[in-house]
């Protein structure tokens, strides 16, 4: 397997070689990064290899040639930025008999674009906050609740995201578009979810985020509640051509309950925790890569504690 713009997903590496040994399959790990001399994830992985930047033409054909040349079976994405690129190639990826684990590309273009995504779930009945683009709000700011949100509409990691307390506080421009959204209160929760390749969410496993650094749960604690399960699968449901792992994220509101904030079409950064739960994605995304029956996933540990620290690879 191939994990595309590893950086520092050395857990993520973990949960596929755990799921692999469940399984009794001998797994060959492949990374790749701009720089993967400096990734953590590409020093422990079997074999590494330096990948141009996503958006650069070449990205693509340096994929296909290297999942050629290596025997690659599956290719998971770890990045926003890659996902749409991947989609579209997938049939060319497929040809070679590689499978990527990525949804379609309607899906991804969705996602992609936080203002769309707040719509589509909106018409769908999933709960999210009031979210009208910068242009939109400056045309029309009146019955907007203080303070309020404003965030990149392809923002990723917290970048951008500032909390407004009055229309002072507003920027004359931004250098990209942003969205405004009504700030919600409460506990935030990120939701990993599994759909298989038939569109059926199998599992959804939320966690509470105790501590985030940079965008990433640094210690979060599972937690069962069927009402989040049902938004989870209200949203597959959503979302044209989901598959495989995706994550969003909730504030569970006092004034008005949980509403979604975000989703990610892959492995999130807190993922590990889901997977140490007993929810194993990774393994039914082992399963799907090689045709094999998907294991159960939704029975996993209620109230299981994630505490990360830093740790450190010698190479």
């Amino acid at each position: 397997m191939l994990i595309t713009s590893a950086g520092r997903r050395a857990g993520l590496v973990e949960c596929f070689r755990a799921s692999a040994a469940r399984m009794d399959v001998a797994l060959e790990v492949h990374a790749c990064d701009l720089y993967p001399e400096l990734s953590a994830a590409c020093a422990l992985a079997d074999a590494r290899f330096a990948a141009p930047r996503c958006t650069d033409a070449d990205y693509i054909p340096r994929l296909l040639d290297y999942v050629r040349d290596n025997g690659i079976g599956l290719v998971v994405p770890t990045i926003d930025t890659e996902l749409q690129p991947l989609a579209a190639a997938r049939t060319d990826f497929a040809s070679q008999g590689t499978y990527v684990h990525v949804s379609s590309e309607e899906a991804i273009d969705i996602v992609r674009d936080k203002k769309r995504t707040m719509d589509v779930l909106a018409k769908a009945g999933v709960p999210v906050p009031r979210t009208a683009t910068l242009e939109q709000f400056r045309q029309d700011h009146e019955g907007w609740a203080w303070p309020l949100f404003i965030k990149p509409v392809a923002g990723s990691a917290s970048r951008g995201i500032a909390l407004l307390q009055d229309l002072s506080e507003l920027k004359g421009a931004y250098s990209e578009p942003m969205l405004v959204q009504e700030a919600l209160g409460g506990d935030e929760y990120t939701i990993n979810l599994f759909v298989g390749e038939d569109g059926v969410m199998h599992a959804a496993i939320p966690h509470l985020r105790m501590s985030v650094r940079a965008g990433e749960v640094e210690k979060g604690r599972t937690v069962r509640r069927a009402d989040f399960e049902i938004i989870a699968r209200d949203l597959a449901t959503a979302l044209p051509g989901a598959r495989g792992v995706l994550c969003f994220q909730l504030f569970d509101d006092p004034r008005l309950g949980p509403r979604i904030i975000e989703i990610n079409a892959r492995f999130g950064g807190g993922y590990p925790l889901a997977d140490r739960a007993g929810g194993h994605f990774a393994e039914n995304v082992l399963r799907t890569a090689i045709g094999l029956p998907l294991v159960a996933c939704d029975d996993w540990q209620d109230g299981l504690t994630m505490l990360r620290y830093d740790n450190a690879v010698f190479v």
